[in-house]
């Protein structure tokens, strides 16, 4: 019937207590990180890109994840960072000779060592499995062990022979303190560049408003000059110059081409009195000279009248 007696329970089956870490497999932790893209979680193959924070991706992947713009897209951690196509690098990666590749454990017959790395480092031979760090340069995209670059220092790349910085040496899969001090460094290479574009923008903006001055000065349109005179530029391009002057009488500037309506109502009055004056004279110097020739008609024919009589 059970409950008889026959059980007797311990105390750590009556009472719960807190609950142990759990313990993640280290072999299996490097072969999730090594072997297997960080954004779709299917196996690495070519073309193989790395993020700033030393991340492994394919780049099938990315370009999804890219190109999806819909609403509904999950966020993702791993690639949170990525803005654009640039933020990755691809990998110039060195086959191992000695790795066989997993056809042989397909029928599931044959051990498959999952230690046996696909890439090495083409200077010192480390297989990059997870065991030894592996670095990668920004510059060129080659990938080396830190061993090598440590123990064969050189400011040019070791395969293809770019030159590189300290700064363009990123840690593969490193641990917590390289990815704080690999975004530190992501953050301030996107500051600089941000403000370069802006430095940029504004030194185009001050060529173009410097090219349009000029133009506006070269073209043809009124333009202020020196000295109180004005240049009037003509249809043909040739520069007249226009002079204000001040005018004796009201002081108001007087500009060719334009009459006062005061001065011409003066010189219409002007006019018109001295051509009175002038039909006077002209009457009067006609009377006097009809006057004058009906006088020596009068007097010739009064000798000829007398002369008759005598």
């Amino acid at each position: 019937m059970g409950c008889d007696g026959g059980t007797i329970p311990k105390r750590h089956e009556l009472v719960k207590g807190p609950r142990k870490a759990e313990k993640v497999d280290k072999v299996a932790e490097l072969v999730a990180r090594w072997f297997y893209c960080a954004l779709s979680q299917e196996k690495l193959r070519r073309p193989i890109v790395a993020c700033e924070l030393g991340r492994l991706y394919n780049k099938d992947a990315i370009l999804e994840f890219l190109l999806d713009k819909s609403p509904d897209k999950v966020p993702m951690e791993s690639a949170s960072h990525i803005k654009s196509i640039k933020n990755v690098t691809e990998l110039n990666l060195v086959d191992n000779p000695a790795w066989s590749g997993d056809k042989e454990s397909i029928k599931g017959d044959k051990y498959d060592d999952l230690q046996a790395a696909r890439f090495i480092c083409p200077v010192v031979g480390l297989e990059m499995n997870g065991r030894h760090r592996f670095c990668f340069l920004r510059s060129c995209g080659c990938v080396f062990s830190e061993r090598a670059l440590k123990e064969i220092k050189s400011e040019v790349c070791h395969k293809c022979g770019v030159p590189f910085q300290e700064e363009d040496v990123i840690v593969l899969n490193g641990n917590k303190e390289d990815v704080e001090i690999l975004k530190k460094r992501m953050e301030e290479r996107r500051l600089k560049s941000k403000l370069e574009k802006k430095s940029k923008k504004g030194k185009t903006a001050a060529a173009a408003a410097a090219s349009q001055q000029e133009t506006c000065a070269d073209s043809p349109g009124p333009s202020k000059a020196k000295n109180g005179k004005d240049c009037v530029s003509s249809s043909s391009g040739e520069n007249r110059q226009i002079i204000f002057t001040k005018s004796s009488e009201n002081g108001n500037p007087s500009v060719p081409g334009k009459v006062n309506k005061a001065s011409s109502t003066t010189t219409t009055k002007r006019s018109i009195a001295d051509s009175e004056d002038k039909s006077e004279a002209y009457k009067s110097i006609f009377t006097t000279h009809s006057s004058a020739k009906r006088s020596k008609e009068e007097c010739s024919n009064w000798v000829t009248h007398t002369a008759y009589y005598f």
